[in-house]
């Protein structure tokens, strides 16, 4: 059954190649036929006039065949998309690893497809679409080929942009010619996997105004009608949309039942599925087999599978620069820092720049280290990066979720910390504290405006409410809140700082000296003062940093 049905669509498909076929070579026989009746005189004439004729008759083809293309078969809507067969996708199951929850949940789907027969007997409905929603670099696309592959059934594979042209109409057409061409395939295959990656593209909230937008929403409202299913037939066609935006970006419509059955939440890896992707990773390139996967992964919390492919990736490529043969911790470390902290680059600087800037970072790292328990200072450097004059390290100790009151001002005070250095020690400031004012004054003010952290006891998220919509006197109220918290935590970190002094200086001098501390000559160094940090469990995680002058 499935066999005739593949020879019924590859007829359907090719029926104009096979008329055309038919009719010339109708017409050849009836020509040989109508020169052999002809007199020698006239069948010698024809003979020698037929080049010129072929070629007037191909130059004439060519520009119906150029016009009909143009207008009639599409034009600008043309849809140049050739399906993938299942099998040819070649990303089998065992291949989708970093993320176990949102794997369990997809097969789920994948049986749901492969078992179709069984679910419309049961009376239940067949799934329409998936929409799976995460950052980018977590899988999306690598989980619906595995799907495609999975269920053994076409795929075809487009990105939101592709329908968004100019010209109106445009968008709309290549949403019916792609669900066209789905429903084509599933009669033949028994069903086709559509993918529409970035699906905000066309699937954002629609605008209802004269203003603009009639192309974007005639998109939308065709993929809404597609699938609908208004033409009246039962096609297996399932469609897979991925997004990076938040799903309250998206139009209602789209999500609503009927369309989008099942959304999948696709997260950034656990501290399992990290292992699990350093372990597959690293055996793609020679690496050491005693290295520590778990402190690896542990040190790559919030990193996505795409970040620690391109870890790996750049640790190789350090081994192959220090001429070693095999990757080991050191040049994993230098990937890791390369690829969170930016490429090394020499800055010509003064005397004086480089001595306010190792002050600079030795302000936040003495803050951090003992103001901050959730964080570990890992490396301090004031070798320029990323347009900064030096940078301190602070990863998380362990992957949070949530944060408190007290995590969210220990991040302020570390902010503050260069600001405090460079006053008690020259008496003024410099314009390298203005990343670290940025970060403040946002963690203040989100405490107020939005956490409800403030002395006057105003609770509730005030970013909802339009400002104009707001008092003065309450806007007032917010802002002297946030000015509060600020002074006051400048105020402890000062206090900090002096009475550290000779740490402060210690750790700027010995910056000047080597340019760069690790986790071990920080501890190191802290130790002979007889300080030990507020909960000292070694360097671990995250890729936080403050960026110093």
């Amino acid at each position: 059954m499935l066999k005739w049905r593949l020879i019924m669509m590859n007829v359907k498909q090719y029926k104009t190649i096979i008329i055309v076929t038919v009719i010339v070579i109708l017409l050849l026989i009836l020509s040989v036929i109508g020169l052999m009746s002809l007199e020698s005189f006239y069948r010698k004439m024809t003979l020698a006039t037929m080049p010129v004729q072929f070629i007037m008759a191909g130059i004439h083809a060519a520009i119906f065949v150029f016009m009909y293309l143009t207008f009639m078969q599409g034009g600008f809507a043309k849809l140049d998309k050739a399906p993938i067969k299942g099998k040819d996708v070649a990303i089998t199951w065992e291949d989708v690893i970093g993320m176990r929850d949102a794997k369990q949940e997809a097969w789920e789907v994948v049986q749901l497809i492969k078992d179709r027969a069984k679910v419309q007997k049961m009376g239940g409905n067949v799934i329409k679409g998936l929409l799976m929603l995460g950052p980018p670099g977590c899988g999306k696309t690598y989980m619906a080929k595995a799907i495609a592959t999975e269920a053994n059934l076409p795929f075809i594979s487009m990105s939101g942009s592709e329908f968004v042209e100019v010209f109106v109409g445009v968008g709309a057409s290549r949403v019916r010619k792609l669900f066209q061409k789905a429903r084509f395939l599933s009669y033949g295959y028994g069903g086709c996997i559509i993918f529409i990656d970035e699906i905000d593209a066309i699937g954002r909230s629609r605008t209802f105004s004269f203003m603009g937008g009639q192309e974007t929403n005639s998109t939308l409202n065709q993929l809404l009608a597609e699938m609908d299913g208004l033409k009246g037939k039962e096609e297996n066609v399932v469609v897979i949309g991925a997004t990076n935006a938040q799903e309250e970006f998206l139009d209602q419509a789209l999500l609503r039942p009927g369309r989008f059955d099942r959304k999948l939440i696709v997260s950034p890896p656990s501290q399992e599925d990290r292992e699990e992707l350093f372990r597959f990773y690293l055996k793609k390139i020679k690496a050491d087999p005693n290295m520590d996967l778990g402190r690896l992964a542990r040190r790559a919390v919030g990193k996505s599978p795409a970040d620690i492919a391109n870890i790996v990736k750049e640790s190789a490529l350090i081994a192959t620069r220090n001429k070693k043969f095999v990757v080991g911790l050191k040049e994993m470390s230098e990937a890791f820092e390369r690829v969170d902290l930016g490429i090394k680059y020499r800055l010509t600087v003064t005397h004086k720049e480089k001595e306010m800037t190792a002050h600079h970072e030795s302000g936040h790292l003495i803050v951090n280290y003992l103001k901050a328990p959730a964080k570990t200072v890992f490396k301090a450097s004031i070798i320029p990066r990323r347009g900064t004059l030096g940078v301190v390290w602070n990863p998380d100790r362990e992957e949070l979720h949530t944060h408190s009151k007290e995590y969210i001002l220990s991040d302020i005070m570390i902010a503050l910390g260069g600001y405090a250095a460079e006053k008690l020690k020259y008496g003024t400031t410099s314009t390298g504290v203005s990343s670290d004012f940025r970060a403040a004054m946002t963690f203040a003010h989100n405490m107020v405006w939005k956490f409800g952290m403030g002395d006057s006891g105003y609770v509730g998220d005030y970013t909802v409410i339009p400002k104009e919509e707001l008092s003065e006197e309450i806007k007032l109220i917010l802002n002297n809140d946030t000015n509060a918290i600020m002074r006051r935590c400048l105020k402890e970190v000062e206090e900090v700082l002096t009475e550290k002094r000779n740490v402060l200086e210690r750790f700027a001098s010995e910056l000047l000296k080597r340019e760069e501390l690790e986790y071990d000559e920080i501890i190191a160094i802290f130790s002979e003062y007889g300080i030990s940090e507020l909960n000292d469990s070694g360097p671990s995680v995250d890729t936080r940093w403050s960026h110093g002058a």
